[in-house]
């Protein structure tokens, strides 16, 4: 049996610590932001078209995506009107491929090593962070969605005091994702990060092993 999992959550509420540990379970996790990366790698399609839509700016001196530079000129609060919607029609489609493909694999390497048993379960994870904003257009349908949650100040405390970004980084970073009630509006399972972690492994590991669980 494949089940596949929806995982998201806001900006620095803990989707991170969710997903490895559903790793460290025996889940494959397809993981968003490394695909991202990927998909604009020096040298890729993606790169090229990046370069193509927003100019040479757009890429720094080591021949790689200038990521500062996109991310000011895509979130930040001077952003041009219509520069994250024109990034994400580049990378949405090249990042689903990719996912599909990692999938694909996934299920072929699973049938193989099952050899007959109908009795094992494979759940597939697409950790996605910005899972609200493309849930009418990603082209996979989930069996279940889990979104990790912290309150906002706790957020911005994190990606200040981890991530190095301002405050002002981190606000932006907020205000361009989808707010706390759409993500627990399309999620039918949410973790609170702010309890200790020892707490959310309980709740990832219930999770896993409802899912896995055979009648």
């Amino acid at each position: 049996m494949i089940i596949r999992i929806g995982l998201t959550g806001g900006i620095a509420a803990g989707k991170s610590t969710a997903s490895r540990r559903l790793a460290e379970l025996g889940a494959t996790v397809i993981d968003y932001d490394l695909l991202a990366r990927h998909v604009v790698a020096p040298g890729s399609v993606g790169l090229g078209r990046i370069a193509d839509e927003f100019g040479p700016a757009a890429i720094g001196r080591d021949g790689g995506l200038d990521r500062a530079w996109m991310a000011d000129h895509a979130f930040g609060p001077n952003a041009p009107d219509g520069a994250r919607e024109r990034l994400d029609a580049i990378e949405h489609p090249l990042i689903y491929d990719e996912a599909a493909r990692l999938e694909h694999d996934a299920i072929a390497a699973f049938d193989h090593a099952g050899a007959g048993n109908g009795d094992r379960t494979l759940v597939i994870v697409h950790d996605v962070p910005l899972l609200a904003e493309v849930i009418g257009t990603i082209p996979f349908r989930f069996d279940h969605i889990v979104t990790v949650e912290a309150p906002i100040d706790v957020r911005i405390a994190r990606m200040m005091g981890e991530r190095g970004m301002s405050r002002e980084q981190a606000e932006g970073r907020v205000r361009h994702q989808s707010d706390e009630a759409t993500r627990r509006g399309i999620a039918d399972v949410v973790i609170d990060s702010t309890q200790s972690i020892e707490q959310m492994f309980d709740a990832v590991d219930r999770l896993y092993a409802d899912w896995t669980s055979r009648e």
